[in-house]
């Protein structure tokens, strides 16, 4: 019987491309696309454990060896401080993190820091620190476009792919963060010891990044 891995994935909008990569190593597409309330799916014959999970939960299933391989957005992995090897740009779920707020910009306010509105702390805090620009960093986990509206922020951090949310609530992107996508995560001592089940399907996917 093969050595059992255990991939975890994250619900939601890329979860379909994700099975499409794995698909094409050689993975049952079921496994992370089957329509029932299942977390975890089981493909004992090939020694397989597919997991769904939160986005942000991912790294840590993976960090602490309850699966093998993952993937993550690079938001979720640049953000925290994981301990993980990420071998492999998937070159899904493509979209990028972005400095917005109203179109009359205000960068220095009077006798106070600039007011960010993200839920990338991190990031968001290294971006400004490294302009120089003193910064207070409002903790929002969704809806963040509102926070300028209603004043509680100056500015936000957040994702974008169209733009489209941002202008339907008046606002304009002022200057990128940094681009995203998918990439693949493995935990470290899982590579030691399951090599030969990863590493092929750590080259067969780096080969599709590469070809996207």
């Amino acid at each position: 019987m093969p050595e059992r891995l255990v991939i975890a994935v994250p619900k939601g909008r890329v979860l379909k491309a994700i099975a499409e990569s794995f698909a094409s190593c050689g993975f049952d597409p079921d496994l992370f696309l089957a329509v029932d309330r299942r977390l975890v799916r089981e493909d004992p014959a090939n020694g397989v454990a597919v997991m769904l999970l939160k986005p942000d939960d991912v790294p840590t299933y993976v960090e602490y060896g309850a699966a093998d391989l993952g993937v993550v957005g690079r938001d979720v992995l640049v953000e925290r401080n994981y301990d993980l090897f990420a071998p492999v740009d998937l070159g899904i779920g493509r979209c990028r993190m972005v400095v917005a707020g109203p179109e009359v910009r205000v960068d220095k306010p009077h006798g106070r820091p600039l007011r960010v509105a993200t839920k990338f702390a991190r990031i968001a805090s290294e971006h400004f620190r490294a302009q120089g620009q003193a910064v207070e960093i409002i903790d929002v986990q969704s809806s963040v476009e509102i926070a300028p509206l209603v004043g509680l922020a100056d500015v936000i951090v957040d994702l974008v792919e169209s733009g489209e949310t941002l202008r339907q609530n008046g606002l304009v992107e002022y200057e990128d963060v940094m681009d995203i996508s998918s990439v693949l995560i493995a935990n470290r001592v899982g590579l030691k010891l399951k090599q030969s089940a990863i590493r092929p399907i750590i080259s067969a996917l780096a080969a599709q990044g590469q070809a996207r």
